[in-house]
């Protein structure tokens, strides 16, 4: 991919047109390192650094580039010198026991960012995001991932009509819900998590048959973050 093709990756558009997307600085580019033992394709990466890291050791094609042309390809205002432009690829198919995220019209990328990092951290879970969430290619998830968007398996797009068809059973998370301590908490193979505002579209969830959990608190204010929300619920998934 040439340079000014890589620039453009900076706009969700052209990520969609030429399915790749931009990972900037060391650790990001370390933990894609770490990623392509897993998934060899990762190695159809492209990386690009300014003379300072020329020396760098990967299993990418390395293009060096000048200071200036770094800073044009940068998304942040103090560049750091290496940015790998990685392939995205198809999620693998679902392995024995794992868990699956759903994330209906989640908006804000360091939420996405976060939640990511603890599927990682925990392991065996896929996030699918639904159809009108933010890109999980974004250059702050991305960084807010802290490489998470290597190692956790996500799937765009999908509509929570197709979950029925998926999973035989489905929870939620909600205000109204039985407390997430419960022992049948963990007996499920999706669990829902609505939009940081609006929550989710109860009214389309009805065919789903699912079970609503939630996170007893003193109610001294509306509502968690969503990010710790499924935080806590992962955490609880794992104790």
């Amino acid at each position: 991919m040439k340079l000014d093709d890589a620039r453009k990756l900076q706009q969700k558009k052209f990520r969609d047109s030429f399915g790749h997307f931009l990972a900037e600085g060391e650790h990001l580019v370390l933990e894609l390192q770490k990623a392509t033992h897993g998934n060899p394709a990762l190695q159809q990466s492209v990386l690009y650094v300014t003379r300072e890291h020329a020396h760098w050791q990967s299993p990418f094609e390395t293009r060096v580039v000048s200071d200036q042309q770094m800073a044009r390809l940068s998304d942040t205002r103090k560049p750091q010198g290496m940015v790998a432009v990685v392939p995205v690829l198809p999620a693998p198919a679902p392995r024995a026991g794992e868990r699956a995220i759903y994330l209906h019209e989640v908006q804000d990328p360091g939420n996405l960012g976060t939640i990511l990092r603890s599927l990682a951290w925990f392991g065996n879970l896929r996030c699918l995001l639904g159809p009108g969430s933010v890109d999980p290619y974004n250059a702050k998830v991305v960084r807010a991932s802290m490489g998470a968007i290597f190692h956790v398996p996500v799937e765009t797009d999908v509509g929570l009509e197709s979950l029925r068809h998926r999973f035989a059973r489905i929870a939620c998370l909600d205000v109204h819900g039985e407390p997430l301590r419960s022992n049948s908490f963990r007996t499920y193979d999706c669990y829902l998590f609505g939009n940081e505002a609006r929550g989710l579209p109860h009214a389309s969830l009805a065919a789903l048959d699912l079970r609503s959990f939630a996170v007893p608190g003193c109610g001294a204010i509306e509502s968690l973050n969503l990010a710790s929300v499924v935080n806590m619920c992962v955490y609880e998934l794992n104790r």
